[in-house]
């Protein structure tokens, strides 16, 4: 039972298209726009922005981000709402904030996890890439086919792409538009795990599990390290700065005395 909720409502249908909600120490974006196949407007995606600030300000310690539906994660942009925009357009709103809703999850302190249950395809696959894991299923299929429409990824997909699997795979992803099965995404390096659609739920909740045993703090800065790193941030400063912060928590203290005391430690998020 969700403790929290803040829907936030499509303003063209006035039906919720993206939801925020929490329980204990986990936060859930859920994209719910089935009927659509979960395709993306640019109101879903100022949603989206809004769900990524409402985890930021909670105590939640993990996000989860899932879509509606039973055999499509997510078909990327609602073409219709794309389409007629022009060269302007496309600069200005559509490319600016899809890129400002799946920053907004790339950047929170707090892991996420992309539940992938279907088709993954275009914008969809780039609002899992946004997050730090993704968990698919054996049934599903990604794809960046935008090359096929006439277009390419415009919401981080060809960096965010690149950083997990290289210049080749990448180039091999969006210009020959290649599908991959939930096992070739992990083979790639895309994807985290895959199992079958069934079992989807138990692996992303041993993922959870593991994630929630580390301390929140050390957790959230040992992800803000890496991204750093990533951006070409020298180590031996934010390390330093970084261990120095944890070193001032009680979680410190109380993982020192779990060690030596060989128990499980009971982290405190202070």
């Amino acid at each position: 039972m969700s403790t929290e909720a803040s829907p936030v409502t499509d303003q063209a249908t006035e039906q919720v298209s993206v939801e925020y909600s929490a329980d204990g120490h986990t936060a859930t974006i859920l994209v719910d726009r089935a009927a659509k196949l979960n395709a993306l407007t640019l109101t879903m995606l100022d949603d989206l922005a809004a769900a990524a600030r409402d985890v930021a300000a909670s105590t939640a310690r993990l996000v989860i981000v899932r879509t509606a539906g039973d055999k499509v994660f997510c078909v990327g942009a609602d073409i219709n709402h794309f389409a007629g925009l022009g060269a302007a357009g496309m600069w200005r709103d559509w490319i600016a904030t899809g890129h400002r809703a799946f920053d907004a999850i790339a950047g929170l302190r707090q892991p996420s996890i992309a539940v992938i249950d279907g088709l993954a395809f275009g914008g969809g696959l780039e609002l899992a890439l946004a997050c730090d894991f993704r968990v698919i299923a054996n049934e599903a299929r990604i794809a960046l086919p935008e090359t096929g429409l006439g277009t390419v990824p415009g919401w981080g997909g060809t960096e965010r792409a690149t950083e997990l699997i290289g210049r080749a795979r990448a180039k091999e992803l969006v210009l020959t538009r290649r599908q991959l099965t939930g096992e070739e995404a992990v083979a790639w390096g895309l994807a985290t795990a895959a199992a079958p659609k069934a079992y989807l739920d138990a692996t992303v909740g041993r993922l959870s599990t593991d994630i929630l045993a580390g301390a929140p703090l050390a957790v959230q800065l040992g992800k803000q390290l890496i991204d750093a790193a990533a951006d070409g941030a020298p180590s031996r400063v934010l390390e330093a700065l970084a261990g120095g912060l944890a070193a001032a928590t009680a979680d410190l203290t109380e993982g020192v005395a779990a060690f030596r005391e060989k128990r499980t430690p009971h982290f405190t998020d202070s």
